[in-house]
C-alpha cells in the first residue's frame, strides 16, 4: 500500500513539473497567434482606409464644376478630415502623405491630355498588446511595443476626357 501511494505522489509531481514547463510555451504561442490576428485586422482596416482616401482624393483632384482642366491639386484638408472620420480617436497618430505623379499621356487623346495619379501613403502605428510577442513583432525600439503598418495606394485622377467648348 505504501509503495503505490508513493508512486502516485511522484506521478502527481511529474504532471505538475511538466505543466510548469509546457504552460509558458503554450501561452507564448497563444499570445503570438492573437497578436497576429490583431495585426491582420489592422492591416485590412488600413488598406481599406488608404483606398478610400485615395478614391476621394482622385475625385477631388480632378477638374470640378466649371473649372478649366489643369494639373491636379490635392486638397489635403479634406483628406485629413476623411482620415479623422475613419480613425477617430487615433487620428493624430496616423500619418497621411498624398502626392500626385504625372504618368504620361494617352496616345488616343493626344499630348494635351496628361494622366496623373494620386499616391496616398498611410503609416498607422499599432500598439501591441500581449507580452512575449512584442519581442518578435515590434519595430525598434522594442520597448515601445509599436508595429508600424505602411500602406501605399495609387489611383488615377479623374479628369474629363472630352472638353467643353465653353472653357
Amino acid at each position: 500500500m505504501g509503495r503505490t501511494k508513493r508512486i502516485s505522489v511522484f506521478k502527481k509531481a511529474q504532471v505538475t513539473v511538466e505543466l510548469l514547463l509546457v504552460l509558458p510555451i503554450f501561452f507564448l504561442m497563444l499570445f503570438f497567434i492573437m497578436e497576429i490576428g490583431l495585426l491582420a485586422h489592422k492591416v485590412i482596416v488600413v488598406n481599406h482606409a488608404a483606398y478610400e482616401i485615395a478614391r476621394i482624393g482622385s475625385l477631388l483632384a480632378g477638374s470640378q464644376g466649371g473649372k478649366k482642366p489643369g494639373p491636379a491639386v490635392i486638397e489635403t484638408s479634406k483628406l485629413e478630415s476623411v482620415k479623422c472620420q475613419i480613425f477617430q480617436a487615433t487620428c493624430g497618430e496616423v500619418v497621411l502623405n498624398a502626392t500626385t505623379e504625372t504618368t504620361g499621356y494617352d496616345p488616343q487623346v493626344g499630348p494635351s491630355h496628361t494622366n496623373e495619379d494620386i499616391i496616398v501613403t498611410l503609416i498607422y502605428p499599432v500598439h501591441l498588446v500581449f507580452p512575449g510577442s512584442n519581442y518578435f513583432l515590434a519595430d525598434d525600439p522594442k520597448n515601445r511595443h509599436i508595429k508600424r503598418i505602411t500602406v501605399t495606394v495609387r489611383m488615377p485622377v479623374e479628369k474629363p476626357l472630352f472638353q467643353s467648348s465653353s472653357f
